[in-house]
């Protein structure tokens, strides 16, 4: 896929939440979506060995834990719920969710160290990167049937737990000196931000 097939490839999307017919197929379509970024975005790596794949494959695994006990228990994020707009769940937490953190530590890594030399810095920034990305879909989340907070909006310790989180996962990747940069880390990020914004400035002008 070309950079600017990606923006094309998701205004489709737009088009589709747009429509309220086709708008009920998205707890479909969002995890299918979603997995096929993925597949597309580490198919332009640079460079794979078989530490970097068992190693995102570890971060997967150990978000998808940490999601899980989230979930069940509200001690790390705050007492939130998944709905079915991310597709199949095991144990109340959908089972993108683990790709979804290490598709995001691996995106925001490859940005971060095309800017800055020095290591601290860059996973730093990558997990400021991940909190932000977290930021602008949380209020989106709730429109597209993928996660609801009780109290309606995150908590403040939500963002921090997703910024320790973000370091760990982030850390391990320059840790074990992972090549991260990818000509379409920006591409996919700068688009599904876009994305999101678009979803709920089409819920507020279409919806309500």
């Amino acid at each position: 896929m070309k950079p600017v097939q990606i923006p094309q490839f998701y205004a489709v999307g737009l088009v589709l939440f747009a429509i309220p017919f086709t708008r009920a197929y998205f707890p479909i379509l969002t995890p299918l979506t979603l997995l096929l970024s993925y597949v597309v975005l580490f198919a332009q790596a640079s460079k794979w060995d078989l530490k970097g794949v068992l190693l995102l494959l570890g971060i997967a695994v150990l978000t998808f834990g940490v999601e899980a006990v989230g979930v069940h228990t509200g001690a790390i994020f705050g007492s939130y719920a998944y709905g079915s707009g991310l597709g199949p769940k095991m144990w109340d937490t959908p089972l993108i969710i683990g790709l979804n953190w290490a598709y995001l530590a691996y995106a925001t890594h490859g940005m971060a160290s095309m800017w800055i030399r020095m290591p601290f810095l860059r996973v730093v920034l990558a997990a400021l990167m991940m909190v932000g990305y977290d930021l602008i879909v949380e209020a989106v989340a709730p429109l597209m049937d993928m996660w609801q907070f009780d109290s309606g909006y995150p908590p403040f310790q939500n963002f921090a737990a997703w910024f320790v989180l973000a370091l760990f996962c982030v850390g391990l990747l320059e840790y074990a000196g992972v090549k991260t940069r990818n000509r379409l880390s920006s591409w996919f990020l700068l688009t599904q931000l876009v994305f999101f914004a678009a979803i709920y400035l089409i819920y507020i002008a279409f919806v309500l």
